[in-house]
């Protein structure tokens, strides 16, 4: 807001705008409409029939009533058509996602999963990008009882511990993400990622435009994988040490199918070589792809160099990795 205060209580913001909001357009919508009845139903009389005028006159104000009365029947279909526009989709968020373990049998890998919303997500009705999340094999687990490892590390371990900005800015609009990170029983198939997606654009508000895949070590090799597989579902991805060896049939089909790339490695990882990330982003490059693929190595860090590639404040280009996925929609 330009005055440069923070609504501590953003629903009673929004209630007081859909207030706001409703009062206008009824009593718009009924300035109208009386205006238009009394027109059609009022009666030229001639001054020399006094009587029958004021005959007329007597009913004027119960008219009115009533007229109200059924005004504000028929209105209320009309106001219920044009909540098209609610007032809560233009609020920033301000306030952190809301992360909670949620136990249920997507596939026969995929026992539960963890859900991020934005804060406001039930009072607004417009949709989202997607923040697909995929974990290493130290969090594979059931889904009850184990859920809880899937919010140890990357994007998840950022929401759950607050450090996960509620917006990002990109061309000059805000964003706020849904981020569902799923944990697998078993090293996943691309069918299962794809599985996931489906589960979520049914459950969720999913702007299907921007869906968004990301995952460490064996997540990040089934990005890959998965990018490969199903070129026309992912807008974008972003593989950490991702275990999966190149092949130039996976590379063509991930340029052909115009997905971006931004790949993260550390160059002494010892459990999944750079070679892989490296060998992706130049045989995709070889294809030239309508996106050129992108890489960083950083020098050192082992394995772990999801710490950094998720961080919001590791910027290259001026983009953090969530800014620089939502430049891309399809």
């Amino acid at each position: 807001m330009k005055s440069g205060k923070t609504w501590k209580n953003p629903d009673l913001l929004l209630s007081i705008l859909k207030f706001a909001e409703n009062t206008r357009v009824l009593f718009a919508c009924f300035y109208a409409w009386l205006t238009r009845k009394i027109s059609s139903s009022l009666i030229i009389i001639n001054p020399p029939q006094p009587k029958i005028r004021t005959m007329k006159s007597r009913f004027v104000f119960p008219m009115l009533i009533s007229s109200l009365l059924i005004f504000l029947g028929s209105c209320k279909k009309n106001t219920g058509n044009s909540e098209s526009e609610n007032a809560a989709d233009n609020i920033i968020e301000t306030a952190a996602p809301i992360q909670k373990p949620i136990t249920f049998n997507v596939t026969n890998n995929i026992g539960g999963f963890q859900q991020a919303l934005p804060a406001l997500y039930d009072s607004t009705s417009k949709k989202y990008p997607l923040i697909l999340f995929i974990h290493g094999t130290g969090e594979l687990g059931n889904g009850s009882s184990d859920l809880w490892m899937a919010a140890n590390v990357g994007t998840p371990s950022l929401i759950k511990n607050k450090r996960f900005p509620p917006s990002f800015t990109s061309n000059g609009k805000n964003f706020s993400f849904i981020v569902l990170s799923p944990q697998f029983k078993a090293w996943p198939t691309p069918g299962d990622v794809n599985a996931m997606i489906n589960y979520a654009i049914t459950k969720y508000r999913v702007d299907t435009s921007r869906i968004y895949v990301s995952g460490l070590s064996m997540g990040g090799g089934v990005t890959w994988e998965f990018a490969s597989a199903y070129t026309t579902r992912v807008t974008a991805i972003a593989p950490i040490c991702g275990a999966s060896g190149p092949t130039n049939e996976k590379a063509q089909k991930i340029a052909q199918g115009g997905i971006a790339v931004w790949a993260f490695h550390n160059q002494d990882d010892t459990v999944v070589p750079p070679s892989n990330s490296v060998g992706y982003v130049n045989k995709i490059n070889s294809y030239n792809p309508s996106k050129p693929a992108l890489i960083t190595v950083w020098p050192s860090g082992g394995h772990d160099a999801w710490s950094k590639a998720t961080d919001p404040t590791y910027k290259e280009n001026g983009m953090n990795m969530y800014e620089w996925l939502l430049q891309y929609s399809r």
